[in-house]
């Protein structure tokens, strides 16, 4: 079928349509190399031992990436969607995940002193030998997560209630 085969009513409604959806907007995306934004979408992008710190990521997609060594003291990553994401050795203290979804990413060695993961979707994360002393996991869904040697001395556990006694390590006593 031809548009001459179209009657004008629907040539008209199939050229609004397309009209529409070139022009409606699109999600935030960024080349590895730009800088952060809240909804920012960063695929494979590898940000070794960027200073980030205190950028807005809230929203972010950050699957695959990489944040080995990078500082991002007092970064708010609210509601960022991440999987395999890496953060193995970085100065994460007092950062915040709320609401993040974080499945399999990696904190192993990294600092989390003071950070929040209030109500974030932790399942198969790896936190060995992080420290998460006085961190917030509150609401946090960890099923299969990785403890082994993390120090969560002061850190308020899922229930909310529960404070992990000094000496805590690897579990919440």
């Amino acid at each position: 079928m031809t548009w001459r085969g179209l009657s004008k009513g629907i040539a008209t409604a199939l050229l609004g349509a397309v009209v529409a959806t070139a022009l409606s907007p699109a999600p935030a995306r960024a080349a590895c190399t730009d800088q952060p934004a809240p909804g920012v979408e960063w695929r494979r992008c590898v940000l070794d031992g960027q200073d980030l710190r205190g950028v807005e990521l809230t929203g972010a997609t950050l699957h695959d990436s990489s944040f080995v060594r990078a500082d991002l003291r007092g970064a708010d990553l609210s509601r960022a969607r991440g999987f395999r994401t890496k953060f193995i050795t970085a100065d994460l203290r007092g950062a915040k995940f709320d609401g993040a979804r974080l499945e399999q990413a990696d904190f192993t060695k990294a600092e989390l002193d003071g950070a929040s993961f209030r109500d974030a979707d932790l399942r198969r994360v790896r936190f060995f030998r992080a420290n998460l002393r006085g961190a917030d996991l509150t609401g946090a869904r960890m099923r299969e997560a990785d403890f082994l040697n993390a120090e969560l001395s002061g850190a308020t556990w899922t229930d909310g209630q529960r404070i992990c006694a000094e000496g805590s390590v690897g579990r919440c006593n």
